[in-house]
């Protein structure tokens, strides 16, 4: 075998660094000075010598360093972007494409082939799909490890890996064993000819590798490979002990280690550390992404500060307003889209796409007002012209989505291109950096993605709009949003000036080795920094073994020489927080090794030395307390409301802020659009039913007659409301047992001489003794019986909730404002009025609970509200009361911020 030889960098060299206040800078010197003095001892041709490095990111201070030595500049350059400039990448049908999402959605449709495969999948689809992930993941990570050697070993190579899956299993170890061999077979079925394999054929005067957080294997397999000389330049540490060296360096300056009291507290401590750098003119500052949640926080903070921040790990473009617009198109275009999606991505919709998207909020009123649950049910007397038409629009570019069952997924693709332009969406994400992203990821637009979309293959089998549509999700879960990065003073160089970010976030395996001045690394805990990984292939241990594939352990330990080298940058803070809300947070093992390889060291005063405790740089303030008491804002007359209903009367009763929030600044929830059938609805439709029937109904008739006129009504209402059959099923059986009981109820009541005179009634009336005040209401039903007394109407209010709930009101009539209510919208002098609840009980049937004294109650409730307004009128306040059960679910609650108050003893 060749011999490579290896050197080990790190230590200092004779020649003198020229930026030797830059650590960084220094160890790039010292790298180049080895390289070249290796060069001239094999007496290479130096320009013609081939330099690879770990990552992109470190071409810049290579080639500085290199140019600094004042000769001929080798060529440095990645693996990656070495076989680019040789040409084009290759492809061919059916192989790992190394694309995560069309891999995963290829794996899918091979097993689905299968008939144990379509079996698995009808009776457990996210197993199906989990497995299916599986085996595109273990595709790729053989097809990696065969690009990653010299082509003429493959062939033994993929024996070897039959080899090792050829054994006979049984049980779910026989299952996994079975889909490790359909992920070897697909990985195998790989060109003769990778993009990897023309740089076996280069031939450089010398190969020179630089090492750090592991080795290469494909550069180590080009090293080993031909006659050229090669050099190993090792700048890793030792994996035994892999802080010995690096604590004898640390001793005078270790890194600070800050310990916060949560995810917050760490958040700001994280920020004010990376401000404190920048203050003191220490750019740029490295803000290493353990934890992605955290990171993002401290962002958004240093953001609200001013500074300027190259982001090179992004967020999942899912999570944009980019992502979100595509999604919501194909969302809406399902079949059985709710009308919560499909009002939803109108809403995403721009203001210019077509005038009728003005008609939007009334297209949205009507679906609520009707409780519309599906798109298609959107239609009806009373829908405006505008929105009528925008439904109109709409639906069909919704269906011309949805009408094939089946499409290949360039022809998918055109289709929603054609949606997005037409609505003027491809237009706007044109215009936006993460929409061009997006559109770029998922192929959607020609002039950005001709490659992508030659790439989306003629190997993938037509997709029904689910499928279509979760293979969208996962392509934008998994692509990564990287906001525009600062330009650079020199440009090519990527030198940090004051012309360039002032913060990098990036990954702990990108930091190593770059001229960072000072390097922030947040979440530092056990959970993000040296667990052990989960590892998720179907290879069984022996087959990874022998095929020398990484390990879970391996993985570990590339972790660990990372962690080991960003040591060596200057001014490294790290921190961890003591816990997640009630779970306890434990430190990093791989800090804790520091520390134990600290301690071994000793101070000038012969005490153990240990990371440095932080100083909050964050400047102290004294702010005086103000308690948080309960409001009771004033409102002049003529904001008061002119017209009061019975609920707005209860809620100012209940409590004044929360009439003041809903009666005088109109504050109100939308009504929801989802396709459960709750209680309420199930009133609802109740109301509508009896409505419907007595209003038919005229005179009397059999109870047979009546009780099936009543079930049919019921199936027309429900119908009409568009509630899901299978839903309401419950309702339905609750339904059959209360029909008899009201047919006999009702027969009852007619041979006492009641008749049902209204349903649904619109009342309203002026009292003279309200100041001008109007009150109205809905009352349920009135029905009239005549006797030799004279006239006397009844009013009743259905309810399906708790029958005791309703007794133990009418035991303080006085406290019931409903029925006092509606009896002073109808009672007079000439006519006496009863009221009554009808509560609709499940098990017991029909319960009437007669109010006792409703006529009187309704005078003193009159007089009771004019006293109220005449309060208002005059400056009283509507105070938040903050008692009660009115108080626990009140949706003014936040408004009022009652969980905030201060307690009688806090505060000034």
């Amino acid at each position: 075998m060749k011999s490579i030889a290896r050197v080990r960098s790190g230590g200092s060299h004779g020649a003198p660094a020229s930026r030797p206040d830059d650590p960084v800078e220094a160890f790039w010197e010292t790298i180049a000075a080895d390289c070249a003095d290796w060069a001239r001892r094999e007496s290479v041709s130096w320009r013609d010598a081939v330099v690879l490095v770990p990552f992109l990111e470190l071409l810049a201070p290579a080639r500085r360093a290199f140019a600094r030595l004042g000769t001929w500049l080798p060529r440095i350059e990645t693996t990656r972007t070495l076989a680019a400039s040789l040409g084009p990448p290759t492809a061919a049908d059916g192989e790992s494409s190394f694309d995560a999402a069309l891999d995963t959605l290829v794996a899918t449709q091979l097993l689905a082939r299968e008939r144990w495969g379509a079996e698995w999948m009808r009776r457990d689809r996210r197993g199906f799909e989990h497995a299916a992930e599986r085996v595109a993941a273990t595709s790729r990570e053989l097809a990696r490890a065969a690009s990653s050697m010299v082509p003429c070993s493959r062939p033994a190579w993929w024996h070897a890996a039959r080899d090792s899956l050829d054994v006979a299993v049984g049980g779910p170890a026989g299952l996994e064993k079975q889909l490790a061999r359909i992920a070897l077979e697909w990985a195998a079925n790989a060109p003769e000819a990778s993009s990897t394999d023309r740089l076996f054929d280069l031939r450089p005067s010398a190969w020179i590798a630089i090492e750090a957080g592991g080795s290469d294997p494909l550069a180590m397999a080009l090293l080993a490979e031909g006659d050229a000389p090669a050099l190993v330049v090792e700048t890793d540490v030792p994996l035994d002990q892999p802080f010995a060296a690096i604590a004898r360096e640390l001793a005078a300056e270790a890194p600070v280690h800050a310990l916060c009291d949560g995810f917050e507290d760490e958040a700001w401590a994280a920020a004010a550390q990376v401000l404190d750098h920048l203050g003191r003119g220490e750019r740029p500052v490295a803000l290493v992404a353990l934890d992605r949640v955290l990171v993002r926080r401290v962002r958004a903070l240093l953001e609200r500060a001013g500074v300027r921040i190259a982001d090179e790990t992004g967020w999942k473009m899912s999570t944009t307003r980019a992502g979100a617009s595509v999604m919501s198109l194909l969302q809406a275009a399902r079949p059985v889209a709710s009308a919560d999606a499909y009002l939803d991505w109108l809403k995403s919709l721009p203001a210019t796409a077509t005038p009728e998207v003005g008609s939007l909020p009334a297209l949205e009123a009507f679906c609520r007002r009707r409780r519309v649950s599906r798109r298609d049910g959107v239609a009806g007397d009373g829908l405006p012209a505008g929105a009528a038409r925008l439904h109109a629009e709409a639906t069909a570019t919704l269906d011309a989505i949805a009408a094939p069952s089946r499409r290949p997924l360039p022809a998918w693709l055109d289709v929603v291109h054609d949606a997005l332009e037409r609505w003027g969406v491809l237009a706007q994400l044109r215009d936006d950096d993460a929409g061009r992203q997006a559109l770029a990821a998922l192929g959607l637009d020609p002039p950005l993605a001709a490659a992508r979309r030659a790439s989306l293959s003629d190997g993938v089998e037509p997709l029904t709009l689910a499928e279509f549509t979760r293979w969208a999700d996962d392509v934008l879960e998994r692509v990564a949003y990287r906001p525009p990065i600062a330009a650079a003073a020199d440009g090519d160089d990527g030198d940090a000036t004051t012309t360039g970010p002032d913060v990098v976030v990036t990954p702990l395996a990108r930091t190593m080795l770059r001229p960072f001045a000072a390097v922030v690394m947040p979440g530092a805990d056990h959970r993000s920094l040296g667990a052990m990984p989960v590892d998720d292939s179907l290879l069984p241990r022996s087959a990874v073994a022998a095929l020398s594939l990484p390990t879970a352990a391996d993985r570990r330990a590339t972790e660990l020489l990372a962690f080991a080298q960003v040591l060596r940058l200057p001014r490294v803070t790290i921190s961890r927080r003591r816990g997640d809300a009630a779970d306890p947070v434990a430190a990093s093992p791989f800090v804790e090794r520091l520390r134990s390889a600290l301690a071994e060291m000793r101070t000038p005063g012969g005490a153990p030395s240990d990371l440095r405790a932080w100083r909050d740089p964050r400047g102290e303030r004294r702010l005086a307390a103000e308690p948080v008491r309960p409001t009771a804002p004033t409102v002049s007359a003529d904001a008061l409301p002119r017209r009061l209903s019975a609920s707005a009367f209860e809620a100012l009763r209940a409590c004044p802020y929360r009439f003041f929030a809903e009666r005088v600044l109109h504050l109100s929830e939308l009504d929801e659009l989802d396709d459960d059938v709750e209680k309420r609805d199930y009133g609802t439709w109740l109301h509508d039913v009896l409505d419907v029937f007595h209003r038919e109904r005229g005179e009397a008739r059999a109870a047979a007659a009546d009780e099936k006129r009543l079930r049919e009504i019921g199936e027309i209402v429900r119908a009409e409301m568009g509630l899901d059959a299978a839903a309401f099923l419950p309702y339905d059986a609750s339904f059959a047992g209360f029909v008899p009981r009201y047919v006999k109820w009702l027969h009852d009541r007619e041979r006492q001489g009641w008749r049902w005179q209204s349903g649904e009634s619109e009342v309203s009336r002026a009292l003279p003794e309200l100041d001008g005040l109007e009150i109205y209401g809905r009352i349920d039903r009135i029905d009239r019986r005549d006797g030799k007394d004279g006239p006397m109407i009844e009013l009743i209010d259905y309810k399906t909730g708790s029958v005791e709930k309703l007794k133990e009101t009418l035991r303080e009539p006085l406290e019931d404002t409903q029925l006092a209510f509606y009896a002073a919208l109808v009672g007079g002098d000439d006519l006496s009025v009863a009221a009554s609840y009808l509560a609709v009980d499940r098990t017991r049937g029909l319960i009437p609970l007669v109010h006792p004294r409703v006529a009187d109650d309704a005078r003193t409730l009159v007089a009771g509200i004019a006293e109220e307004m005449k309060h208002l009128r005059n400056g009283a306040g509507l105070r938040a009361l903050g008692e009660g059960s009115a108080c626990e679910y009140c949706r003014a609650r936040g408004l009022c911020r009652r969980d905030h108050w201060a307690s009688d003893g806090d505060g000034p």
